[in-house]
């Protein structure tokens, strides 16, 4: 509870500035993708504000799609998800979340816009490269699963 409060105050100390999350996944991280990815993310207006590489276990990784816990492909991803690097990001601006969704692309990539993360980095449905909070209470939840307040330096 403490962790989420800390979390809030320093959204809010951010002069109204969205944080959401990124993940760059264990597909695209194996693919050295990483920098042209965070690149989109600054040249589209977005600043990291935490940014750090880290190797879930499955456990962990199962803890952070428990939303999908109940899912027929929830076995898989949480397999996927922990089976590689992934690198943690705070995304930070106006309207951070949508911005975000935007420049991931559809979770599908032959169904993502040209120039998206997805439509340039993904190998499937599965290895779709990102995953990107969907909305500031799902960020507000991501966020903190990955970084403690004083790891987030507002920009």
């Amino acid at each position: 509870m403490l962790k989420k409060l800390l979390f809030a105050l320093v959204c809010v100390a951010a002069l109204n500035a969205e944080q959401t999350l990124a993940v760059i996944k264990p597909d695209a991280v194996k693919n050295n993708h990483i920098g042209a990815i965070l690149d989109l993310y600054e040249s589209n207006g977005l600043k990291i504000a935490g940014l750090k590489m880290v190797k879930l276990s499955p456990e962990q990784a199962g803890k952070f799609y428990a939303v999908h816990k109940d899912r027929p492909f929830y076995p898989d991803l949480k397999e996927f998800f922990s089976s590689g690097p992934i690198v943690a990001i705070v995304l930070e601006g106006d309207n951070a979340v949508a911005k975000n969704r935007e420049i991931m692309g559809a979770t599908n990539p032959a169904q993502a816009k040209e120039g998206t993360i997805r439509k340039r980095f993904a190998e499937s449905m599965s290895k779709n490269a990102v995953h990107g909070s969907d909305s500031l209470e799902s960020a507000n939840v991501e966020i903190p699963f990955f970084f403690q307040p004083s790891e987030i330096q507002l920009r």
